[in-house]
């Protein structure tokens, strides 16, 4: 990977006038100002469909995108829906916030006007998509049309019949529930329509995307669902063991995400097929795969079902190199950035270095100790990526002037020589563009200087993911001084 950087910019966070960010004109405005910008590199959230939370990191399928993100003036263009079907709708109270309430009322209901216009019309289209996501997408679409069915509850709530997949049960569902399921893959079809559009327009300027994925599963997904053999499950199909993290800096209790755990004996059995079908499909998505907690492949906190924090979990060795070689054997040239935060070992680092993966420095995370702290730049090989902060991190200035405490900020102005004139979020930056790191990357927020309030995530709280850019920020003014400091250190995509 060459000297080069990039900014992190989440879809759902874009403005637009219909509630959240999607894959129309705004998102490539984006990518033009990426390229005005000097940037090489947009690092992007999962796609997913989410679920709990409106986390994407808890979405019903690792494999489906978000209908939200599916542009409605697309649609437009495209003849399947009207003008008229966008008037006097209201999509969300505050242009700045998204409302996950409003948005599931009014653009799903918008989106089954789009399907039932879509009829006799796209049948050659989405018959051809539906032969080429076989792996996943029939699973998916009957998941989410008896979803719908029992009124979006968790399949493990669900009748015992179809719960364990019965055949009979199945093929009822499918007969039942056969315009539902039509539906559901209309709406995959024009997610990734849409979606490999924009990735062909960011590519065709010289843009490579990072796309983030997630180690684990949600336990109401059809992954689970449809692949219950490849999870430890008890014989009520209910989790055993649950996924998070032990206390650490984000957390004193730890981080309880409550995913379930796979069986890697079963998928070691298979040749790890469910994961390589998984990399396999993401590199035709995205041009890099950031691997969220990478460290779980070397070993995992495992906590018992019905916990309510982390804290009485333990350490499971995970599959290690034998994964890695597996996905490299039958993927040539994978581009993978190892996400290894959190509570790292000897052996979580040698299975980063054995893979040739770069890991993950955050800046934020560096002024709480000494000189040998791994996370100052001077500690920096150019085999890693330098954040500035990631989607679970306060923004530079939240950080300065709310999270951070006092004696790790008094560190990091003398460390870094920041002052007023220049903007801490600006001299925060340059400690990471002016490292050795091969790849540095920051928050949009951060360039904004923006404050707490525009944080994406808190980990093991509810209530994020809904933070939105306005449209008057991203300024020439702003991409042109992006591209200065970009370029004075050595990073630069050229903006001609």
């Amino acid at each position: 990977m060459n000297r080069s950087s990039g900014i992190i910019m989440h879809i759902a966070s874009l403005p637009g006038n219909y509630g959240i960010g999607t894959f129309g004109k705004e998102a490539y405005n984006f990518a033009d100002f990426l390229k005005k910008s000097g940037q090489k590199f947009w690092q992007i959230l999962p796609l997913g469909h989410t679920g709990f939370a409106d986390s994407p990191y808890q979405c019903f399928s690792a494999f489906a995108g978000n209908p939200y993100f599916i542009d409605l003036d697309l649609l437009v263009e495209d003849k399947l829906l009207k003008c008229s079907d966008l008037e006097n709708i209201k999509f969300c109270n505050n242009e700045e916030k998204i409302d996950y309430t409003l948005l599931s009322k009014e653009k799903m209901r918008i989106l089954k006007k789009a399907y039932q216009n879509s009829k006799n019309k796209l049948e050659s289209d989405i018959y051809k998509f539906s032969e080429e996501n076989e792996i996943w997408l029939e699973n998916y679409c009957l998941y989410m049309a008896i979803k719908e069915q029992f009124s979006f509850v968790s399949w493990q709530k669900w009748d015992n019949e179809i719960k364990n997949r019965e055949r009979d049960a199945l093929e009822y569902y499918k007969h039942l529930l056969k315009d539902e399921i039509e539906y559901w893959r209309f709406i995959q079809y024009e997610f990734f329509k849409q979606w490999k559009n924009l990735k062909k327009y960011v590519n065709s300027l010289g843009i490579e995307i990072i796309g983030d994925i997630p180690i684990y599963v949600a336990e109401d997904s059809s992954d689970l669902w449809a692949n219950q053999e490849i999870f430890l499950l008890d014989e009520n199909k209910v989790p055993l063991k649950v996924a998070g993290c032990p206390p650490d800096a984000f957390s004193e209790t730890g981080q309880l995400w409550g995913n379930p755990i796979y069986n890697w004996h079963e998928i070691e059995n298979s040749d790890f097929k469910w994961w390589k079908d998984r990399i396999r499909f993401s590199l035709s998505l995205y041009d890099v795969i950031r691997i969220d907690h990478f460290r779980g492949f070397e070993s995992f906190w495992e906590i018992p079902y019905g916990d309510k924090t982390a804290e009485k979990g333990r350490w499971v060795k995970g599959p290690g190199m034998k994964l890695i070689k597996a996905i490299k054997e039958e993927l040539d040239d994978v581009k993978i950035i190892a996400e290894d935060l959190g509570y790292i070992t000897e052996e979580v680092i040698k299975l980063r270095e054995e893979s040739g993966f770069p890991g993950m420095k955050v800046l934020q995370f560096a002024f709480d100790s000494d000189s040998n702290n791994v996370y100052l730049p001077h500690n920096y090989t150019e085999n890693c990526v330098a954040y500035t902060g990631t989607h679970d991190n306060d923004t530079i200035r939240g950080w300065f002037e709310i999270t951070g405490n006092k004696e790790s900020i008094v560190y990091c102005k003398k460390y870094l020589g920041l002052n007023k004139d220049e903007g801490y979020n600006w001299g925060f930056i340059r400690g990471t563009w002016s490292s050795v790191a091969n790849l540095s990357i920051c928050l949009m927020q951060d360039f904004l200087n923006l404050g707490n309030n525009s944080r994406i995530n808190l980990p093991s709280t509810l209530g994020w993911w809904t933070w939105r850019l306005k449209k008057d920020y991203l300024t020439d003014e702003l991409a042109n001084k992006i591209y200065e400091m970009t370029k004075t250190y050595g990073r630069c995509c050229s903006n001609e």
